[in-house]
């Protein structure tokens, strides 16, 4: 049973869970958090302000650092595959862009300015080799086969009492 005579929020709470305020719990976990990292590692970490990172997109979705304009870039899978789509709004972006991937990102490079950096996650992961890029009609379309990983592992559960 949860001792809910310690719980910081309201000492005569009656039933604690409906009347208990976001802000609250948002502002006591900072202040826990807070404690937690040493001093010196607040500006490193973040910390309280820890919960920016849990606001990062969706998987699909736009992930842009060191960027000056949206890439508006969609993602989609097939069974096979997945592919990014991105418009390309000067052809001079084609000899200028670099595209990399890892297993779960696409990094795209040098676009729209030269120190532009973006990072797109992929809804899949995806094989190492075998990623084509063509542009067609101002858009440029990646695809990039799918990995299909069969290795299963059984976690034992165990009921401690």
């Amino acid at each position: 049973m949860f001792p809910w005579n310690l719980f910081p929020f309201n000492k005569d709470m009656k039933n604690p869970p409906s009347q208990m305020k976001p802000e609250d719990i948002d502002k006591y976990i900072k202040n826990i958090m807070g404690q937690m990292f040493p001093q010196n590692m607040q500006g490193m970490t973040g910390a309280p302000d820890f919960m920016k990172g849990f606001n990062a997109a969706a998987p699909g979705t736009n992930q842009q650092s060191n960027y000056s304009a949206p890439l508006n870039s969609s993602v989609f899978e097939t069974h096979d595959y997945v592919f990014v789509r991105f418009p390309i709004k000067n052809e001079e972006w084609l000899k200028e862009m670099k595209l990399y991937h890892t297993s779960n990102q696409m990094i795209i490079e040098h676009i729209p300015d030269k120190d532009d950096k973006h990072i797109i996650t992929l809804p899949a992961i995806v094989r190492k080799k075998g990623s084509s890029a063509s542009c067609k009609e101002g858009y440029m379309e990646i695809k990039i086969p799918k990995n299909v990983d069969m290795q299963y592992s059984e976690i034992d559960v165990t009921e401690i009492l």
